[in-house]
């Protein structure tokens, strides 16, 4: 009798033991995102993105049968609070990677500490400094700012137009930004009249936008910005009666920025990727049967447009999973997995990543969209 009790113990013992085991290889991610604040166009739809993929992830098995444990921080757009919470992922949740943050700036204060803890940051923030250069344990999944740049600038060539002013909030982001338009313009034939930034949390512009119309010379803006302000200086341009063309940077790819200008957005000019406008791809582009799904499944759930700022979340994970589904759950050959991952297809594009390329797409990842009627279409 004692030795079935005791056999019985043990067969018990080595269940429990089994479980733990099974738990224990539950794969931690974290996320640092600005959910609130003035960046909650990033950083909100991405952490819904997040929750929503991770749900139908573990509803599925998991990745190799293991289960997604995710936990999202909001900074709220402080980078404060964004080194706070990657030392508190890193040193006490011990996680596996993060995603995010949310902003350049933000991500640019975590970027060492990342390195320093070795763990796998998939930034959801534009700027090229994020990569360039290259840190070991850093990737990125937006475009890359200088491909932006150019992009506008070969437009801008096309329109005639080599005049212009530039303005940008004093983000991380608006900083890179101008910093690249400065750099690039010359080879392109294009003079900057005017640099201008703004504070992130501007509500009128319209004396920036006053002094910058006294300058008869200048033929078009770029405004480089992530924040609400960039709604604000498409309306104080055009309640002044400046009709100039308006452009703006990839960060204006959430449709809540042009509903926020409302008539004032018609006719702005960026480039984004091509989730915005999944609708009007071929059926057999490579990029067609996901963004398609994602924009449905997004758009079903939370009842609001998708945006590109969820997309950026949805590439980082959708990257991971990819990650660790070839190499198993092992950190160093996971790093190593998404270092040499090739024709992976994203929301942003088709990521081809190499050792002296962490964010692996080509300008070809972007298209110009314009604001028509209220909605993102294809630049004609």
């Amino acid at each position: 009798m004692k030795r079935f009790v005791s056999t019985a113990l043990a067969f018990a013992l080595t269940l429990t033991m089994g479980v733990t085991a099974l738990r224990a290889e539950n794969i931690k991610v974290g996320a640092i995102l600005a959910v609130t604040g003035g960046q909650s166009f990033l950083g909100a739809p991405e952490a819904k993105t997040l929750e929503m993929m991770v749900a139908e992830k573990n509803a599925a098995g998991g990745i190799n049968g293991n289960k997604i444990d995710l936990l999202i921080k909001d900074s709220a757009g402080d980078p404060e609070k964004a080194i706070s919470f990657a030392k508190q992922l890193i040193e006490e949740e011990k996680v596996f990677a993060i995603i995010g943050p949310s902003s350049s700036g933000e991500t640019m204060k975590i970027k060492d500490i990342a390195e320093q803890g070795k763990t796998i940051l998939l930034s959801c923030a534009a700027a090229e400094v994020i990569v360039n250069p290259v840190a070991k344990y850093v990737f990125k999944t937006p475009q890359k700012d200088s491909f932006a740049v150019q992009m506008i600038f070969k437009e801008m060539n096309k329109m005639k137009i080599s005049k212009i002013a530039v303005v940008a909030d004093n983000t991380g982001f608006g900083k890179a930004g101008k910093e690249q338009l400065e750099k690039i313009a010359p080879d392109f034939g294009i003079q900057i009249l005017a640099g201008e930034v703004y504070d992130k949390a501007a509500t009128d512009l319209s004396a920036l936008v006053a002094k910058l119309m006294s300058d008869k010379e200048i033929q078009a803006v770029i405004n480089w910005s992530v924040v609400p302000a960039q709604a604000i200086v498409a309306k104080n341009m055009r309640q002044a009666g400046w009709q100039v063309p308006l452009f703006q940077s990839h960060g204006f790819g959430n449709i809540k920025y042009a509903q926020a200008a409302g008539a004032a957005a018609e006719g702005i000019i960026f480039p984004a990727g091509r989730l915005l406008v999944a609708d009007t791809l071929a059926a057999n582009h490579p990029q067609k049967s996901l963004l398609a799904k994602y924009k449905k499944d997004y758009e079903s759930k939370y009842q609001e447009d998708v945006s590109t700022f969820g997309g950026h979340a949805y590439d980082a994970l959708a990257i991971l999973v990819e990650g660790i589904r070839l190499a198993g759950p092992d950190r160093e050959k996971v790093r190593d997995t998404i270092e040499n991952l090739k024709g992976f297809a994203g929301t942003g594009g088709i990521f081809n990543f190499s050792p002296e390329d962490h964010n692996g797409l080509a300008i070809d990842a972007f298209e110009m969209l314009t604001v028509k009627d209220g909605k993102f279409v294809m630049y004609q």
